[in-house]
């Protein structure tokens, strides 16, 4: 049996009081989940929500990270570093990192290395654009991107990935992947890790949906075989809204 994984993605949102303030309000709503509770925030909120967590099941994590170990990178976070702020997951190729900060397959497979050599649990996104989709080729895109994320990546260490499908055309535009349409693409994905790893793997890997999962259509998503929780953007910043999407992963 795979886990759920429900991942809140906050984006640029929250300073670290409202940090605090928000998962003061989700703790008591999310207490006893049968599933891992993740938020994912931006880099100066982590120490707030490692803070705030205590006393819960909520793990904390970041929302990128770089490759290199340190160096001259202005700007840039470490893994050695997040992981002494307390992180325990990042995220790594999020569509909007490659749509706006010029993020490509290669460098999520570095930054998916400097991840696993940090100690961290990666959530590797991929998925598909709006034009790619049209053009029927969603199945072979996801499939590129996650070979080049996996390049050189151990068996040991593939396992206790996570792969987020994100269809880039449902993010943040309200528009969701049908059920059936985002169960058909994340065991597209799972059959590409076969074919690296092996069925075992495959079988056990956990790969969430991430395009606009919300209150309203969690329950359907989550009841499909190939979906095993979610990347959670918009309604992880809603207390009640997490807490139903958290609560349908059963």
């Amino acid at each position: 049996m795979r886990k759920y994984v429900i991942a809140g993605n906050w984006k640029m949102n929250n300073t670290p009081a409202q940090t605090k303030e928000l998962i003061n309000e989700m703790k008591p709503l999310v207490a006893g989940a049968s599933c891992e509770v993740v938020l994912c925030v931006p880099f100066v909120d982590i120490a707030a929500a490692v803070e705030a967590a205590k006393g819960s099941d909520i793990k904390i994590g970041a929302e990128n990270i770089h490759w290199a170990e340190s160096g001259a990178f202005t700007g840039e976070i470490s893994g050695d570093m997040l992981k002494a702020a307390g992180a325990e997951y990042v995220i790594i190729g999020h569509s909007e990192r490659r749509q706006y900060f010029g993020e490509t397959d290669d460098t999520v497979n570095a930054r998916l290395k400097a991840a696993i050599a940090a100690g961290l649990t990666p959530i590797v996104c991929v998925g598909e654009t709006l034009e790619q989709r049209e053009k029927n080729i969603t199945v072979e895109t996801v499939a590129m991107q996650t070979k080049i994320a996996f390049r050189d990546i151990s068996t040991a260490d593939a396992k206790n990935t996570v792969i987020a499908y994100e269809p880039v055309w449902a993010i943040g535009t309200g528009k969701t992947a049908t059920d059936e349409q985002a169960d058909e693409v994340n065991g597209a994905i799972r059959n590409v890790i076969a074919e690296i790893y092996g069925k075992d793997v495959a079988d056990s890997i956990v790969i969430q949906y991430g395009g606009s999962m919300n209150a309203k259509n969690a329950e359907g998503l989550l009841a499909k075989e190939h979906i095993d929780g979610g990347l959670i953007g918009g309604a992880s910043l809603k207390a009640q809204d997490f807490a139903v999407i958290v609560n349908a992963a059963k």
